[in-house]
């Protein structure tokens, strides 16, 4: 189960994290990632990092200005988020791709998740 937190409203420039809190299995088996969708739009992929935090992918428009990071001990991943933009607004959903082996790559399509949270709201204003 994947529970996300801390959206909200933000001015234009300004921060936000979010965090994933994941329980009912083992943290490390997962690779984790964020997508963001916005009223009218598909979903789409925003950043995600491997089991040890040793790689993480990021989307064109939120390199520089995004951070993803986890943490095993408390089975949390989060996304901080600086500089935002208006374009940035959405429901931002928190994915688990499974990889017991850790041999998979770092995957961007939404497909390849088959663990999702239900979702935390970012509004920015301008």
């Amino acid at each position: 189960q994947l529970v996300e937190s801390g959206g909200g409203s933000v001015q234009t420039g300004g921060s936000l994290k979010l965090s994933c809190k994941a329980s009912g299995g083992t943290f490390t088996n997962y690779i984790m990632g964020w997508f963001r969708q916005a009223p009218g739009k598909e979903r789409e992929f925003v950043a995600a990092i491997t089991y040890n935090s040793a790689s993480t992918v990021y989307a064109d428009d939120v390199k520089g200005r995004f951070t993803i990071s986890r943490d095993m001990n408390v089975a949390t991943q989060y996304l901080q988020m600086n500089n935002v933009k208006p374009e940035d607004t959405a429901v931002y959903y928190c994915a688990a791709d499974f990889d017991p082996y850790h041999l998979k790559q770092i995957r961007t399509v939404r497909n390849e998740y088959h663990d999702w949270g239900q979702g935390t709201q970012v509004t920015v204003s301008s």
